[in-house]
């Protein structure tokens, strides 16, 4: 079979796996860079062009569509609906994942586990959504970010402002959330594939650092999550509707809390800290689709 992974590099850690999976299974396995495709309607014929050309229709996709590239992609994967190509993400779900507020939104009202979040359009708001807070610090985060981008923590009032209005220049609004204190610089990361996690890891920040992000030095370890929390994790995948996801847990004294749906996670950590193979996940799971 010919898989088809949308990735701006061949090289990178999560592509090059998963091209080794499907390889390795006897695929044909090829990497078009998504920056240079455009969706195409031409005389009635839906179709993508590949730096102004038309491209061999994939007979399956995997999309590895990048922060910087989410309004393209979901393009891209609507023509690919169009053309009637099988794909391992929804648009709508890239939409939704990548909007922190919206994602959050869809999350609480189908009563899953979510911080205390406020969205904020202004610095008179962010003062006032500090005040229903409470206690300092306070997490602040852009609507869009990867990789701990765009998180902060306030202590006081004054890192607060400095650190919204930065925000707000630049993405026009910010979240305030609360800080769970008893995390203790900890998350889990569950990767979840279709209906079914295939690793899970806990993560731990260095010190002084509250993210618990491995692009900031963060260590890892597997851990095997209790069959509550496991449901808890496969329903944020399917209320977003996101297929390939990466779901971010805190723990608090109320249980686990979901921060994160990421609809398109490394595969370098899990992998490395789990020692599952979870690109071979991914082909196997792009291969079912077809046959749906």
């Amino acid at each position: 079979m010919r898989i088809t992974v949308f990735s701006r590099g061949p090289t990178l850690y999560s592509t090059s796996r998963i091209v080794a999976a499907g390889e390795a299974r006897g695929h044909t396995v090829e990497v078009i860079d998504h920056a240079f495709c455009n969706p195409a309607l031409e005389a009635g014929r839906h179709c993508l062009l590949y730096d102004g050309q038309p491209l061999r229709t994939p007979t399956v996709v995997v999309p590895r569509i990048g922060a910087n590239m989410t309004v393209r992609g979901a393009s891209l994967l609507r023509q690919l609906d169009t053309m009637s190509v099988p794909h391992t993400m929804s648009a709508d779900g890239l939409l939704l994942a990548r909007d922190k507020m919206g994602s959050l939104q869809a999350l609480a009202k189908a009563g899953l586990p979510v911080p205390t979040t406020i969205l904020c359009f202004n610095l008179r708001e962010v003062r006032l959504a500090a005040l229903r807070l409470g206690d300092y610090p306070i997490v602040v985060k852009m609507l869009e970010g990867t990789h701990g981008e765009g998180v902060a923590l306030a202590h006081n009032l004054l890192q607060l402002e400095k650190i919204a209005r930065r925000f707000i220049d630049s993405q026009s609004r910010v979240i305030l959330q609360e800080y769970v204190a008893e995390s203790q610089g900890t998350d889990v990361r569950a990767f979840v594939v279709g209906n079914q996690i295939v690793a899970t890891m806990q993560r731990r920040a260095t010190d002084g650092e509250f993210r618990a992000n491995m692009h900031l030095g963060a260590s890892a370890l597997p851990i095997t999550l209790s069959e509550a929390d496991q449901l808890i994790v496969l329903r944020a995948a399917a209320v977003l509707n996101v297929e390939i996801a990466g779901v971010d847990l805190i723990p608090s004294n109320e249980g686990y809390l979901i921060v994160e749906v990421n609809a398109s996670p490394g595969l370098e950590g899990i992998e490395t800290t789990t020692g599952q193979d979870v690109a071979g996940e991914i082909i196997e799971y792009a291969i079912k689709k077809t046959k749906a």
